[in-house]
């Protein structure tokens, strides 16, 4: 692996932990009541609602740091999941008046998740390129 690849890889974490982390602050300014709404609706209990805490503040800051990066990214691959099924499963299969997919920000979400699932931190970060917590 050489400095590009962890060059990538700090890139690659930094966009994605940083524009789910916004989300989440959104979500601690103004609270999850729609997202408990939505989990209760689905007959999922209430305390899943407040799962998107875990996925939209903590998971983006364990990736944006590169400590636990590869949980963090699956954690916010998941919540992703979570996001198609409960909020926009109507628009799987919808393209955009650009002609793009209807879902193409959280489906780049979800990919960049899994990609920092599978890659890890690399070297610019707390883990380190072999770390133990990367």
């Amino acid at each position: 692996m050489n400095r590009n690849d962890d060059a990538g890889k700090l890139i690659l974490r930094l966009v994605l932990g940083i524009l789910i982390l916004l989300h989440g602050i959104s979500k601690m300014t103004h609270g999850v009541g729609f997202i408990v709404n939505l989990v209760q609706q689905h007959g999922l209990p209430s305390f899943v609602g407040y799962l998107v805490y875990i996925g939209e503040v903590i998971a983006p800051i364990l990736v944006i740091v590169g400590l636990f990066a590869r949980l963090g990214g699956l954690i916010i691959a998941i919540n992703m999941l979570f996001a198609f099924g409960l909020v926009h499963s109507s628009q799987l299969f919808q393209i955009n008046s650009q002609g793009g997919w209807q879902l193409e920000l959280q489906g780049m979400y979800l990919a960049a998740s899994l990609a920092v699932a599978l890659f890890g931190a690399g070297r610019f970060s707390l883990g380190g390129a072999n770390g133990r917590y990367n």
